[in-house]
């Protein structure tokens, strides 16, 4: 990722083209040492081809990728699935009004 991300840094600054040594050069300013193999590979993957090209083909292979982990649950089947959970979130409730109350005073009372 490091080398794709200095490579777009040469391409923001100007150089359509930029070689193994300006993405070193990149790499070398915030003290990162550049592998050679890694680096040979990215070049010769993004070598003669339009970066914003490449970002949109990126973008609508991400486009298809699921995110997160929650599945969506309808409102009317969310207490037949987990009935138990309802409680379980009260009592998370309660308990995260408390630390927020024993927070507030930090240990000292108004007539203590």
């Amino acid at each position: 990722m490091r080398y794709v991300a200095a490579y777009l840094l040469a391409v923001l600054g100007g150089n359509t083209n930029p070689s193994s040594q300006n993405i070193k050069d990149i790499l070398g300013s915030v003290g990162i040492e550049a592998d050679d193999q890694r680096l040979a590979k990215v070049i010769s993957e993004l070598m003669g081809k339009d970066i914003n090209e490449v970002m949109n083909a990126g973008m609508s292979k991400l486009a298809s990728v699921p995110v997160g982990g929650a599945v969506a649950v309808s409102a009317a089947g969310s207490a037949a699935v987990a009935p138990g959970a309802a409680p379980a979130l009260e009592e998370k409730k309660e308990e995260k009004e408390e630390s927020e109350e024993s927070d507030e005073d930090m240990g000292f009372g108004l007539f203590d």
